[in-house]
């Protein structure tokens, strides 16, 4: 998702969208785009609907084999296969090798869940590559314990219905799932900004858009570096801690003060790979293995608004770790077909 704010007197006219007017500003919202392949014939991670198609078609897919084996003896393989090794990609490839091994290992008389094939195709040289080295081999190694199949510097290069294809090797896939996050909304091109790219817009260091200085980029489209020289990241966090500096230096203008830049602060970073598996980075301290994935419970329960939903989340938590029971078994129907 990303924001753009469009003080009363720019000159630059953007495109119309969802408009919300105010007496000094406009705001326009936008999302992220995916190639029209990945829209066909993938599966996205964008929100609570997409999770719960996700769980469908993986729990459809285990059905399926069941019923083909039951009429002819025998079955296609099973392979679930992840585009993206960043945080969503390796969450989710921990994920399904739960499901699979543990949750329904013995939910089937007739396939073996635990010989399904669960891969991660990664163009880059390592999976997690914003975090450091140590914590990206840590991630790679759980990951392989869990049976998952790490594929680096493997870029897809065309999907089609079923299969992937590697480079010039077409690979069958019975479930297909994008991991690798949205780019910028091509949109941004009609700000008659340069862009970097990824076609995000390069802003200055209070988010306005350079040589417009009442016109405001954030989120997925702004590209900007911290105090560090880094490069802030497009996570949700960092989008919201700019579409609070923005909306603060707004009401700067209005009341007559300068402007403060904007100040990115890394709150930390976890990925879960599985039920007794994570990785977290805060600040300079680093963890791995059991020891994350209780930090990684402890901030998300923390997080959570209200003692009643702290505690169901905890009694959930708790029952599937000592039962090693999951609620994975149910199949929705109202999702869609792509």
């Amino acid at each position: 998702m990303l924001l753009l704010v469009v003080a009363k007197g720019a000159t630059t006219k953007p495109w119309e969208l969802a408009t919300t007017t105010t007496f000094f500003q406009t705001v326009r919202i936008l999302g992220g785009a995916v190639t029209a392949a990945v829209v066909r014939h993938f599966i996205t991670v964008q929100s609570k609907f997409h999770t719960t198609e996700i769980r469908r078609r993986i729990l459809r897919a285990f059905e399926s084999a069941e019923r083909e084996a039951h009429l002819t003896g025998a079955h296609t393989p099973l392979h679930f296969a992840i585009i993206g090794g960043g945080p969503t990609g390796v969450e989710l490839a921990g994920a399904i090798a739960d499901i699979a091994r543990r949750a329904m290992s013995k939910d089937f008389r007739l396939i073996d869940p635990t010989q399904a094939r669960i891969s991660i195709f990664e163009g880059s040289p390592r999976v997690l590559g914003m975090y450091t080295e140590r914590l990206s081999d840590s991630a790679k190694r759980q990951l392989e314990e869990l049976g998952v199949e790490v594929h680096t510097k493997s870029r897809v290069t065309a999907v089609e219905q079923g299969r992937i294809k590697v480079g010039e090797e077409w690979i069958p896939t019975t479930v297909t799932l994008w991991a690798t996050g949205v780019a910028a909304s091509p949109l941004g091109r009609l700000l008659h900004a340069e862009t970097d790219r990824a076609g995000r817009v390069p802003v200055e260091p209070d988010l306005s858009l350079k040589g417009e200085r009442n016109v405001f980029v954030i989120g997925d489209m702004a590209s900007l570096k911290d105090v560090a020289g880094k490069p802030v990241p497009g996570l949700a966090s960092a989008a919201m801690q700019e579409g609070k500096a923005t909306a603060a230096n707004i009401l700067r203008d209005v009341r007559g003060k300068a402007r403060v830049p904007f100040r990115y602060w890394d709150k930390g970073s976890m990925a879960t790979i599985g039920r007794n598996r994570a990785v977290a980075q805060i600040g300079r301290l680093e963890f791995s293995g059991y020891v994350a994935r209780v930090l990684w419970a402890v901030v998300h329960v923390a997080l959570l608004g209200g003692a009643r939903s702290r505690f169901m989340v905890l009694r959930e938590w708790l029952w599937a770790r000592y039962t090693r029971e999951r609620s994975a078994r149910l199949i929705t129907d109202n999702a869609y077909e792509r």
